[in-house]
């Protein structure tokens, strides 16, 4: 046990020192019987959201339980979930815990970024990996976990909104990737095509794009991107926006090295999709990398669910990502 949590250790001192994209611990994989915790890091779940989400886990034979702080709501900006600090302090309890199996995100929204300085990632290094689950705001803490604690993480449904309840596929797509990983190590989606032709293989990472350029620079991110097949996707961005997020990332030399980009949903962004794609193109193919279009992740019904931090191969001519290695052992 003290050889596995020293090598556990080295593994996130050096993502730490190279904070480029490396090859992250596997968290296990979940069983029945398993303890899961529900937790409110970014914005507040409606009640009835969070009882069907708890219902379904259930169903799946895990016990689940509630953050203590799950169900408030900030007294004075009513777009988070509570005070940064009780929403810090629930996420990391709930991480610390070795009864805890998984956390749950309930929802995305805002206010992830605000909890990144409330956390004591030394006490979080001497837990033991466990699948940390969410997407859109929670991409903050998935670059964070990557960076500080060294561990995979799962880019999947936030399971107290629309994108879970009542969505079957996405409810199916998470529980394989999360009890029978071995099983969803090829994703594609029917739509997916080329928009710069190659192969090309890497490390997982990345999410949402405007939180990954809001993190920009800021403690607990990445200094480059180089290594990593980047995934992206949005919901509710103005195209120009999208544009200027995509250039800062470029001129910053973010984007220096990086192996490939796998570009999801891109909800509610006018005028269209293929004003988008063409932006997606202009920006992206020089980079000279293989860059897919289509994969149906992000703000969308029946998403797919994405390891992060896991080798990956990118054929965007053939529409996949496929996975080296199951998202968890």
């Amino acid at each position: 046990m003290t050889e596995v949590r020293g090598a556990r250790e080295a593994v996130a001192r050096a993502v730490r020192s190279a904070r480029g994209v490396r090859e992250l611990v596997r968290p296990p994989r979940l069983r029945e019987g398993d303890r899961v915790r529900l937790v409110a890091p970014c914005s507040p779940v409606p009640a009835a959201r969070l009882a069907a989400a708890a219902e379904v886990l259930g169903e799946w034979g895990l016990r689940v339980e509630f953050a203590p702080h799950v169900r408030e709501r900030h007294p004075r900006l009513p777009y988070l979930a509570g005070p940064d600090a009780t929403r810090a302090a629930d996420l990391q309890e709930a991480w610390c815990d070795p009864d805890v199996a998984a956390v749950f995100c309930v929802r995305g929204g805002d206010g992830a970024h605000r909890t990144l300085d409330l956390l004591d990632f030394d006490a979080m290094r001497r837990a033991r990996p466990k699948a940390l689950v969410g997407f859109s705001d929670i991409t903050a803490l998935h670059e964070a976990f990557a960076v500080e604690l060294g561990v995979a993480t799962v880019h999947g449904p936030v399971v107290g909104t629309r994108y879970f309840v009542g969505d079957q596929v996405a409810q199916h797509e998470l529980r394989t990737t999360l009890f029978a990983p071995e099983q969803r190590t090829v994703l594609t989606s029917p739509g997916a095509h080329a928009l710069a032709p190659g192969r090309a293989r890497g490390v997982t990472f990345g999410g949402n794009l405007s939180l990954l350029n809001d993190g920009l620079a800021t403690p607990h991110s990445r200094l480059s991107a180089d290594g990593g097949i980047l995934l992206l996707e949005d919901v509710g961005e103005d195209v120009a926006r999208i544009d200027r997020m995509l250039t800062h990332l470029l001129r910053t030399g973010w984007l220096d090295g990086i192996a490939g980009v796998a570009l999801g949903t891109w909800t509610d962004c006018p005028p269209d999709l293929g004003v988008i794609a063409d932006l997606m193109r202009d920006r992206l193919a020089p980079l000279g990398v293989p860059v897919l279009w289509g994969l149906e992740f992000g703000h969308c019904a029946a998403q797919l669910t994405v390891p992060l931090g896991v080798p990956a191969q990118l054929d965007a001519e053939d529409g996949s990502l496929e996975l080296a290695v199951p998202g968890l052992e």
